[in-house]
């Protein structure tokens, strides 16, 4: 099990480093003109690629902190642990999704 949870570090620490060079690559959008152009398409398109560049830059940020918080749990010695019932989650799973803070039976009943 050492082997695989190395093997899980290496590639949560792989996805930190790709996940803050998207961060740091994706550009900036500003919230200045809207509205202000000469044609209302051309402020539409604009006012939906700011949503969508928003939007993407937050799902970013968030899977950041999912696998900064499974790192934790590396410290701590409790990766691989589900945070609501304490079970151990299947290593199928984490292979899938390295940084699931649930097992599969918590995840399905949190979605529902």
């Amino acid at each position: 099990m050492a082997v695989r949870q190395k093997a899980l570090k290496k590639r949560l620490l792989a996805k930190k480093e790709q996940l803050e060079a998207q961060i740091k690559t994706t550009p900036t959008v500003s919230v200045t003109n809207v509205g202000y152009g000469n044609h209302m398409a051309d402020d539409a398109t604009f006012a939906y690629e700011q949503t969508k560049e928003l939007s993407l830059q937050q799902n970013v940020k968030g899977l950041l902190a999912q696998v900064d918080r499974a790192l934790q749990r590396f410290d701590q010695g409790t990766y691989g642990v589900c945070v609501s019932c304490g079970q151990c989650i299947d290593a199928a799973r984490l292979r899938a999704i390295a940084y699931a803070p649930l097992c599969i039976t918590c995840a399905r009943s949190q979605s529902r």
